[in-house]
Parts: C-alpha cells; sequence; structure tokens
C-alpha cells in the first residue's frame, strides 16, 4: 500500500497527458542550446585573449608584463632608455632590431634607406592612428631621429607559424581549432583596416603570399596582430599598389595590366585604380597556408568552399566583404567545435 501511494506521489510530479519521451526530448533540446551558447561565449572569450590591457587612454601603452600604463615614449626617453640589442629583420623600407625597454623588449624600427623615408612615416602614421586589438601596440617614436618603437612578439612573423608549431612544447596548439581562430584573426584585420577611423585601406604590400604573412605578427598566445603599415593607402579611384606591372595568381585580376597584349607595354599612366576587394580575393590563398595539414582541415576547407568562391569572383564588385567572410569563418569556427563536443558526448 505504501509503495502504490509513493508511486502516485511521483507520477503526480508531470501533467497528465504529458509522456515521458517529450520531457526527455525538451531537456535534451534545451541542454544543446546551453552548450551552443556555452561554445560561442568560448569563442568570443579566445578572441579577447588577443586584446591589449583594457583601460589605456589614447596615446598610453602597457605591455603584458606592466602593471600600470604609460604614456607614449618620446625622444628623450627613447634616447636613454631604449636599448638595441641586435638586427633581427631588414626590407626595403625599415631596419627592425631587438631592443630592451626597462627589461622589456621591444621591437626599435629605423629606416632602412632615405628613398623610402616617405612610406617610413607613413606606416608611423598609420601605427599612431589605427591603435586597436588588430595592430601592434604603439611603444614610442621619435620624428627627430626617425624612430619607432613598437611591442615586441618573439614568435616572430605568420611566416613562421609551421615551424613555431612543430617545436615540441607549442605542438599542442596545432590543431584546426588554433589555425582557424588565426585565419579568422586575419580576416577580422581586414575587416578593420577597410572599414577603419583612417577610411578605407587597402594592404598593398601583399602582391605575394610571404610578403603577405610579413605583415601579421604570432603573439605568444597565438592570435595574429598586423605590424607592417607601411603600404596602406586610402580607397580612392586612382589607388593602385606601385607604379610598376604586377604579375601571378596570388593578386587579383584587376591589379594585372589588363592589356593582354605582349605587343603593348605596361603604362602605369593607362592602369585603372582598385580597391580594397583585392585583399578579398587573397583570403583563400591565405587560409591554404593556415590551415597546414591537420586533422579536421580538410571539412574547415569544405564549410568554407562557398564563401571562398565568392572571394575568387573576377568582377571585384561580386566579391564579398571582409564583414561576410569573417561572420562565416566565426559560423564555422563555433559549428564545428560544437560537433566536435557532440561526438565526444556520444563516445
Amino acid at each position: 500500500m505504501q509503495s502504490t501511494m509513493g508511486h502516485q506521489r511521483r507520477s503526480s510530479t508531470l501533467p497528465p497527458g504529458v509522456p515521458v519521451v517529450a520531457v526527455c526530448l525538451a531537456a535534451l533540446l534545451l541542454s544543446n542550446a546551453l552548450v551552443y551558447l556555452y561554445l560561442d561565449s568560448l569563442y568570443q572569450t579566445e578572441e579577447q585573449l588577443a586584446s591589449p590591457p583594457a583601460g589605456c587612454g589614447p596615446q598610453r601603452f602597457k605591455m603584458a608584463t606592466m602593471k600600470n600604463c604609460t604614456p607614449w615614449l618620446q625622444c628623450a626617453q627613447i634616447h636613454a632608455e631604449v636599448r638595441r640589442l641586435k638586427l633581427v629583420g631588414q626590407g626595403a623600407v625599415k631596419k627592425v632590431y631587438l631592443a630592451e625597454w626597462r627589461a622589456q623588449k621591444v621591437a626599435l624600427s629605423l629606416p632602412a634607406s632615405p628613398d623610402y623615408l616617405e612610406d617610413f612615416l607613413h606606416g608611423l602614421s598609420m601605427l599612431r592612428v589605427l591603435q586597436s586589438p588588430q595592430v601592434v601596440q604603439l611603444v614610442g617614436f621619435c620624428l627627430e631621429d626617425h624612430a619607432i618603437v613598437t611591442e615586441h612578439h618573439p614568435l616572430g612573423s605568420l611566416l613562421n607559424l609551421d615551424s613555431v608549431l612543430a617545436q615540441e612544447h607549442h605542438q599542442r596548439h596545432n590543431t584546426w581549432q588554433t589555425r582557424l581562430r588565426l585565419a579568422t584573426d586575419y580576416v577580422s584585420i581586414l575587416r578593420f583596416l577597410h572599414d577603419s577611423p583612417a577610411g578605407t585601406r587597402v594592404m598593398c604590400d601583399s602582391n605575394s603570399l610571404e610578403k603577405t604573412l610579413s605583415q601579421f605578427l604570432l603573439t605568444s598566445d597565438f592570435h595574429l596582430v598586423v605590424n607592417d603599415l607601411d603600404a596602406l593607402p586610402r580607397v580612392d579611384p586612382t589607388v593602385k599598389c606601385g607604379h610598376r606591372e604586377l604579375t601571378g595568381d596570388f593578386v587579383a585580376p584587376e591589379q594585372l595590366w589588363p592589356s593582354g597584349s605582349s605587343e603593348e607595354p605596361f603604362s602605369d599612366g593607362r592602369m585603372p585604380g582598385y580597391d580594397e576587394k583585392t585583399d578579398i580575393w587573397k583570403v583563400p590563398d591565405v587560409m591554404w597556408f593556415l590551415m597546414g595539414r591537420v586533422p579536421g582541415g580538410d571539412l574547415v576547407h569544405f564549410h568554407l568552399f562557398q564563401i571562398h568562391e565568392e572571394c575568387k569572383r573576377k568582377d571585384a564588385k561580386l566579391r564579398p566583404s571582409a564583414l561576410d567572410v569573417l561572420k562565416v569563418y566565426k559560423s564555422v569556427y563555433s559549428s564545428m567545435v560544437r560537433d566536435n563536443s557532440g561526438l565526444r558526448d556520444m563516445l
């Protein structure tokens, strides 16, 4: 009798006519929704890892090991406190030295040639106006000496990605998740530059895959910041990336000499201008490099096939914006993480 009454009390907790299967199904759907929200918030948290320490006002900096924000270094401080250690890179526009400031490692950039001083100063002006989580942190500058001090990232440029991930203490990061996040960072940077406080900017130092990768630095927590802003013109009807003929499949079709006749030599004056959609054309090629050969990479490429097809449209006007591409990348990341989580639960 007591057992029967207990059974009746337990059964009375469900409304009449509601089968147990329906309740279980509703609970399963709710748990899936909660997992989705958690993974989405997890991705946003990972994105925030790339952000510099919050709370610094304009013209101030704060590197990871610093407690307080500090005004940008000026000439006197750079002369007295920044100690050059060794040359770590050199291009046509600048020489980059590993340097030290108050026990902090920094990068010191100096002009490589008077012929490219205008480009060097343009890069400084862009650094000053575009400070954000997507751009390397400016530490200080001295116009008298044409010196720029920025935050040092020991992993170097994006060109080093495969060699960095091959190191034993970094191998755990060699996953499709890390590589897709880096690709998402890359597209996020393009989106920022295409809608920046300084107007729509196009990356002109990107005429080859290697040159494009060299423009970005790999942070210690495996995110990206753009570092080289020496060739970042504002988009207008006459914008062209340099005054010489560009060739190869990596550059967008509109960047090629349109004559198509070997009898008619290249003429800079007759070469039409183009816009930021040249950056979109290059996204799939950069993505192929970033994904490498990791388990799950083929599935990432499969999910991104359609948006990459759109990036490669010959008519620049028909290509998606950086924001459109970014939305797809984020959606693919979230759905793949969610699917992997569900598979692990079933196992």
